[in-house]
């Protein structure tokens, strides 16, 4: 199959085009508002401790609802779950709009708000990974895996620049714009038709409840992915602190802080689109393991920048690393993971995905507020090293994997060839 053929094949499958704009939108939505959630906070309080907290307000619905999320997602409509999601977004971005329109906006309206929107990104993001290997046959996953993945980097670059700008002139209009990108999220979903039949649903019992753990704890490779991704984005979690670095270090603005938190998506649009058509198929163990080197050297290097420039091109080259690293997890645990478990074990890895980002941000907030903005950053670089070495030893069957395994397609699907 060459290249071309691929691209062009996923475009005939109406599903996945519908669900690459279910990311595009949703995504914009939510980043516009975590842009003018985090500076805000920062201008009410001035204390980087509380940018830290938004991330641990929304790592406690991460984890306290992981197996709630994994059996919702394996017996009820995804397409459903998802529409839930995107009302709650809704509401949350309406609330913001009041409070920015009124006046009456408070640090603890903001923490509130940004609780809601985290049980609904608990829901939402588990649900919509399990929902992908569904809309293409298994042999496009790969390709699939990138071309979404572009929809999402395209969003992280549009939807931070976005806010940032109209922020400058009007917050009030940010959570406008918020409130309809989640509204024709909801619309996307409602279109879809899946070409793939959902399977049998067990019943709800303990043992399936706890089956995605058991799945993983049992399976090298996955546990090995999914635990990589939980410490390196724990340790590597700069972006927290990017307020700090756009005011005090910077000197960029609001404007320089939308752009900040778009130079990663910049460098990962690029190389998730470079995949799409032509995916990594030798040595992807050693790829990810590079990539994951190369995240945490280039989070040094923005960690020691003070000119916007050289900060925004070290954020691209950590977006670009990020993404090979994600592109691959992210396609050997929806291969190896059946249809009737990918909701529980989606809901798992977005725990520790999820918990990484939220966790590691607190984490950064705090190491800040201690030791200062750059300090922490190099710590979480200096770490990322660490860990991507350490992993190769504990897991080599990583190390060793030369090309994805496909399996057959499952029932009511196209066939793989």
């Amino acid at each position: 199959m060459t290249a071309d053929t691929a691209s062009s094949r996923l475009l005939d499958h109406q599903p996945f085009v519908l669900i690459w704009f279910v990311r595009l939108t949703s995504t914009i939505g939510y980043h516009m508002a975590a842009v003018a959630i985090g500076w805000k906070v920062y201008e009410i309080t001035g204390d980087a401790l509380d940018l830290g907290l938004i991330g641990l307000i929304q790592f406690v619905p991460a984890v306290v609802l992981t197996l709630l999320v994994g059996h919702v997602a394996d017996r009820y409509d995804r397409r459903l779950i998802i529409r839930l999601t995107q009302g709650a977004y809704a509401l949350a971005a309406l609330l913001l709009f009041w409070g920015f329109w009124s006046g009456a906006v408070t640090r603890e309206m903001l923490f509130a708000i940004v609780f809601v929107i985290g049980c609904a990104r608990a829901f939402e993001l588990p649900t919509t990974s399990a929902l992908v290997p569904a809309t293409v046959p298994m042999a496009l996953i790969p390709r699939a895996t990138a071309a979404w993945a572009s929809a999402n980097q395209a969003a992280v670059i549009s939807g931070p620049a976005l806010g940032g700008l109209i922020y400058a002139f009007s917050p009030t209009l940010v959570a406008a714009l918020c409130i309809l990108f989640f509204i024709a999220t909801i619309v996307f979903v409602s279109l879809m038709r899946l070409e793939r039949s959902a399977p049998k649903r067990e019943p709800a019992t303990l043992k399936s409840v706890l089956a995605g753990f058991h799945y993983i704890r049992h399976r090298e490779r996955l546990l090995g992915v999914i635990s990589l991704d939980l410490f390196v984005i724990l340790l590597g979690g700069a972006t927290a602190l990017l307020p700090i670095y756009a005011r005090d270090i910077l000197h960029a603005g609001p404007l320089g802080l939308g752009i900040l938190r778009s130079a990663p998506a910049i460098g990962a649009l690029t190389v998730v689109t470079i995949l799409s058509r032509y995916p990594i198929e030798r040595h992807v163990g050693l790829a990810m393991f590079g990539a994951v080197a190369m995240f945490g050297l280039s989070t040094i290097f923005f960690a020691l920048s003070t000119w916007l420039p050289l900060s925004v091109l070290a954020l691209a080259i950590l977006g670009a690393s990020d993404a090979i690293s994600v592109v691959i997890r992210f396609s050997l645990v929806q291969i190896e993971t059946p249809d009737a478990m990918r909701g529980r074990v989606s809901a798992i890895n977005y725990m520790f995905v999820g918990t990484s980002n939220t966790l590691g941000e607190f984490e950064s907030g705090v190491l800040a507020s201690w030791f200062g903005a750059v300090a922490s950053v190099l710590i979480g670089g200096v770490g990322s090293l660490l860990i991507a070495g350490i992993w190769m030893m504990l897991f080599p069957s990583l190390r060793r994997i030369d090309r994805y395994e496909l399996p057959p397609d499952e029932p009511g699907s196209e066939p793989t060839r």
